[in-house]
């Protein structure tokens, strides 16, 4: 099976193509593009639907080695397969959210680490939905600039600006271990903090963390609080986190993580055992160089090392 998605398009990070015999028992990551943006853009800032082509195009620059990290070559651990993209229907919101559901529910029931490429946040409802669907009661740690927690948008229940609101209505969801972290600056609107209230879920701010002194240290505070009285911790990235000077391609927020604060807390919460993640917002068509589609392969790369260290017991 050649290493190809469709067109000139590869496997993400040199992954087994697994789209048309989906041997799981081969791989243990698996990889799946949700190419989806709803109404909710401002201007002409969109384009995030090509968010998992260009993920994939840009990651065909990088192996699995990471010689800050203990030396450690990730695909010597680890077997990564993609299986392609979620079938979305631009028309259809209501079914593009089944199909995603759908979708991952197949692949949670494999029991492998699950990485979603975006696509706007809208897609972390579905694929949480999926999990806690098996069964799973969850906790999320939340990586954003924005809550993502209004009710709606125009009537659209699914937009970019909602999937938390959705998952805090989500029964096996439990709400004091969602963890919003790194949030900060005007565009979240004040209700936005009140809603993040009401349900019970965590602020952490771009501040709290920039007041803590132990990077390592914050992110097992976090996984301990994500991680109390659930079944498993999910992980979810917008690009937005990371300041506009660090993601080119992305919303254009200040005042937020530097790529060595993002990589560090996502390695550290991956070694205390994740099931799966997302990264959101990536706007190609804003990205000469396409900086924040590269950056993806990178922050993957940590959070699977984190994993490996996990499995292997290795948490110092």
């Amino acid at each position: 099976m050649n290493n190809h998605i469709y067109g000139n398009t590869p496997c993400f990070l040199g992954a087994k193509n697994i789209t048309a015999d989906p041997s799981f028992h081969e791989v243990d990551a698996i990889v799946y593009g949700v190419p989806w943006e709803g109404a909710v853009t401002w201007g002409d800032y969109t384009g995030c639907e090509l968010g998992p082509k260009v993920m994939r195009l840009t990651s065909g620059r990088y192996s699995g080695y990471l010689p800050e990290l203990d030396h450690i070559n990730v695909f010597e651990h680890m077997k990564l397969g993609d299986i392609g993209d979620v079938d979305v229907v631009p028309s259809d919101v209501d079914e593009t959210m089944k199909r995603i559901t759908n979708f991952t529910s197949k692949l949670w029931k494999s029991g492998k680490f699950l990485i979603g490429l975006g696509g706007d946040h809208g897609i972390t409802f579905p694929i949480v939905r999926a999990l806690s669907e098996e069964g799973k009661k969850v906790g999320i740690i939340h990586f954003d600039a924005h809550y993502d927690n209004l009710p709606s948008h125009n009537g659209d229940q699914y937009a970019r600006c909602s999937p938390f609101a959705r998952l805090y209505e989500q029964e096996n969801v439990r709400n004091e271990s969602i963890i919003h972290t790194g949030i900060h600056g005007p565009r979240n609107l004040p209700e936005a903090g009140r809603n993040a209230q009401d349900a019970g879920a965590v602020t952490v701010t771009i501040n709290d963390i920039r007041n803590h002194n132990d990077l390592k240290q914050l992110a097992r505070e976090l996984y301990a609080m994500a991680g109390k009285d659930v079944d498993c911790v999910y992980l979810t990235i917008c690009s937005d986190v990371l300041d506009f000077a660090f993601n080119p391609g992305g919303p254009v927020d200040g005042n937020g993580l530097t790529s060595y604060e993002l990589l560090t807390l996502v390695h550290e919460i991956s070694k205390q055992g994740i099931i799966g993640m997302d990264f959101v917002e990536v706007y190609p068509q804003q990205d000469t160089n396409q900086n924040s589609a590269h950056f993806v392969s990178t922050v993957i790369l940590y959070a699977l090392a984190g994993v490996i260290a996990s499995q292997k017991g290795n948490l110092k």
